[in-house]
């Protein structure tokens, strides 16, 4: 893909409406770049190679986003909205229990629509502020929500929060092992984790059935071969 804009070139350099309007749409094609790359391959992919896809240099990509983290940052904002919206959904539900268990199947399932969010939730970003701002906020939205729910006697005694990083952890693994051969396999894994967590007798979800043997099969068979990469053109 030929670049929009080479570095130096004279709409790089020169102030005035034509560049705000060439850095702004500029700056919509690498987000659009980064949100199709992310989402396919995680976070594992390379500036160098955002900057072919959007089809600008690598120098007028530094210009509108200085580091990584400031890239995530801007791609995610609005994942990290509905991150936030989703543990004020359970907060507000009646039954404390019952938007616990809709968090977590919540949360799974916006990794499941996303390798990049996936990776987002299940690593932490120091220097990417609002991201790392909004995170903190639901953090203290799930301690509160974690309160509720043992009040009710349905959730054990010994769950943290930590465990809930724990699962998230394991479900970005889990959604990058099996995303072409068993894309489902994220539900079973989150309903034993709240089968794991849950007192006797709790009121629970039926379990996703467990992949057919052939889908792990060719799963376990992706795991073996080298990750296919983003585009390198």
């Amino acid at each position: 893909m030929t670049s929009v804009d080479e570095p130096g070139s004279p709409s790089d350099r020169q102030p005035g409406p034509g560049l705000r309007a060439d850095a702004e749409r500029n700056r919509e094609r690498i987000l659009t770049a980064a949100r199709r790359l992310y989402a396919s391959h995680g976070l594992g992919v390379s500036m160098a190679c955002i900057a072919r896809e959007a089809g600008v240099g690598k120098a007028t990509l530094s210009r509108r986003f200085a580091s990584r983290e400031e890239l995530i940052n801007a791609v995610f904002a609005d994942r990290m909205d509905a991150y936030a919206a989703a543990i004020a959904t359970a907060l507000a539900a009646p039954d404390p229990w019952r938007g616990f268990v809709g968090y977590v199947q919540a949360v799974c399932a916006m990794q499941a629509t996303d390798r990049g969010f996936a990776d987002v939730l299940a690593m932490t970003f120091p220097a990417a502020k609002a991201l790392e701002k909004r995170r903190a906020e639901t953090y203290n939205g799930f301690l509160d929500l974690i309160a509720r729910a043992k009040a009710t006697g349905h959730l054990r005694d010994d769950f943290t929060d930590r465990d809930m990083v724990i699962l998230l952890m394991a479900n970005a693994g889990v959604i990058a092992a099996t995303a072409d051969a068993a894309p489902d396999t994220w539900r079973r894994l989150a309903g034993q984790m709240l089968r794991a967590w849950a007192v006797p007798g709790a009121d629970l979800p039926p379990l996703e059935q467990a992949p057919a043997p052939t889908a792990l099969y060719r799963a376990m068979v992706r795991l073996t071969r080298p990750a296919a990469g983003p585009p390198s053109r």
